[in-house]
């Protein structure tokens, strides 16, 4: 590959992950008051509808943009452009389909899902999420080929418009809906639906966003096509049979990911309806852990998968060219890269669990010291969570497409019959918290002994693991030691978390530096990598 293609490689990849985080940062942001606003009732009910949604979305559509762009830069690294096109119409064709299918699911299922987890009102959000899950089918394979053909500027606008729109209204039709309906039982129903119809309304701008975009590329896509002189031209059905191979494994990965949350819910609230507590007892736990606990742990966890959907094009053009030390080289850096954000903040959310708590969803009232607990205890799980999602796509990206789903599919039983036993035993909440720790803790483990023994690649524990893990730990003891220090002597809660954020990131970027856990080369690929290679070298580290 020449200096000038990885370049743009480098460019375009860093463009999308930093698109990718900043929506998952908004994400997060607006969460915030929308949970404080729909309070912890209100969170059960809409985390629940989210889960299921989440849902029939991989099913749909999640795996497209993923499953599309492998298949399209394949094609395109071989100059096809014709059979690019075709992946195309096949992928529109295949998200009518899928599309349809997940909407009636939501829309005719409302009722009879509303039974099945034993949670009044759920009807309501999930009718709203029933078209954003169709519309969501069209957005992935659209940003799919552009991903694939090597621009990910159009995804990662839609993304950024997608939930610009999402947090604003999400917020305003929450408040608004819940006003109207304030002397309503169902009150938490209402509320839930209208932070559904921030969703709805960001699918509607992000897909208005790449149909037009794409509507003005089909005289290039039609130019590329009359240019292809390769002699191998795929008719529709092979491009079909190729397309549905790659989105089947992708598909059931993601699924057995995403359902295990949603199973979770259901075994919860099924196991716990039958003892003493009360329905709204009960669903304000979950409303906790999944809003409270997972949002926070997911946050690191959103640059892992940032960087995975920027790998897989890059990965697959140099897996087609049997390039296997550049592919070598790709899984050292973006697996670093990863590891040296997830540790520190699996550490960080551990040290400054309380005030983060306390700051950030002053609505928790007597349900607070549960959210800080369970953050405590369960931040490592951004770490796994973060390994195993780029794994997979480091195994899918090299044609070890089924490998993955094996894996989570054993992880997944493992975690059903663990939390089962757990809830048993009476351990309540905590069960699923050991299971959220435990199911990526195996699918990673798995994953890595795969890509050792398949792409014959060495580990690298020392710089990759090992040496993150120990910065972050001396961060962690410097960090506990600045917010206790600022609290007692200011007694202020927010002063001392600052504090304390700025020192761990100081401590932290030093360490790392001067640890040298990355080469110059990698220094230089980084975001603002060169800006830390010059301060580096600036301080002697």
């Amino acid at each position: 590959m020449s200096k000038e293609t990885k370049n743009v490689l480098l460019v375009q990849g860093s463009i999308l992950a930093a698109a990718g985080i900043f929506t998952k940062l908004i994400g997060f942001l607006y969460r915030i008051p929308m949970a404080n606003l729909l309070g912890n009732h209100g969170n059960g009910v809409y985390s629940i509808a989210f889960g299921i949604y989440t849902v029939t979305l991989t099913l749909s559509s999640m795996s497209l943009p993923t499953a599309i762009s492998k298949v399209v830069s394949a094609r395109i690294a071989r100059e096809q452009g014709r059979n690019a096109g075709r992946v195309l119409a096949v992928g529109l064709l295949f998200a009518l389909v899928m599309g349809t299918f997940s909407f009636c699911l939501l829309y005719f299922g409302a009722d009879f899902l509303e039974g099945v987890y034993q949670t009044e009102g759920l009807h309501r959000p999930l009718r709203i999420l029933a078209p954003t899950s169709f519309l969501f089918a069209f957005l992935g394979v659209m940003r799919g080929y552009t991903q694939g053909s090597g621009t990910m500027v159009p995804t990662a606008i839609s993304q950024v418009v997608d939930q610009c729109f999402n947090a604003v209204i999400s917020i305003v039709a929450a408040w608004a809906l819940m006003h109207v309906y304030a002397d309503s039982a169902e009150l938490s129903s209402w509320g839930a639906m209208g932070g559904t119809l921030g969703t709805l309304a960001g699918a509607v701008t992000s897909f208005l966003f790449m149909a037009v975009y794409m509507a003005r590329r089909i005289p290039e896509i039609r130019l590329q096509a009359r240019r292809d002189t390769s002699e191998y031209q795929e008719d529709v059905p092979l491009v079909a049979k190729a397309l549905v191979l790659t989105i089947l494994p992708i598909v059931f990965s993601q699924t057995i990911y995403q359902i295990g949350y949603t199973i979770d819910d259901v075994v919860f609230s099924r196991f716990m309806n039958g003892t003493n507590l009360a329905s709204e007892v009960i669903t304000s736990m979950q409303g906790v852990y999944n809003t409270q606990y997972n949002q926070m742990v997911n946050l690191p966890v959103s640059v892992g998968t940032a960087m995975a959907m920027t790998l897989m094009p890059s990965i697959v053009a140099s897996h087609v060219r049997r390039d296997k030390a550049e592919v070598a080289h790709k899984i050292t850096s973006t697996v670093k890269f990863n590891m040296a954000i997830a540790i520190p903040c699996a550490v960080g959310l551990a040290v400054l669990a309380d005030p983060i708590m306390m700051l950030l969803f002053p609505s928790l009232g007597e349900y607070h010291a549960l959210a800080a607990h369970l953050l405590m205890a369960g931040s490592s799980a951004a770490v796994f969570y973060a390994l195993s999602t780029i794994t997979t796509s480091i195994l899918q990206g090299t044609n070890h497409m089924g490998i993955p789903v094996v894996h989570s599919a054993i992880s997944l039983a493992i975690h059903i019959v663990l939390i089962i036993a757990l809830l048993y035993a009476g351990c309540g909440i905590w069960a699923l918290l050991i299971g959220n720790v435990v199911f990526p803790l195996i699918v990673c483990t798995l994953n890595c002994r795969a890509v050792s023994i398949l792409l014959r690649y060495r580990w690298n524990a020392a710089s990759i693991f090992v040496v993150p893990l120990l910065c972050a730990l001396v961060m962690g003891v410097v960090c506990w030691g600045v917010y206790a220090l600022v609290l007692k002597i200011s007694g202020i809660v927010l002063l001392a978390f600052i504090a304390a954020f700025v020192a761990a990131v100081a401590v932290y970027g030093l360490l790392l530096l001067k640890s040298h856990c990355f080469s110059k080369k990698e220094l230089r690929e980084l975001p603002m990598g060169g800006k830390l290679l010059r301060f580096a070298i600036r301080l002697h580290l």
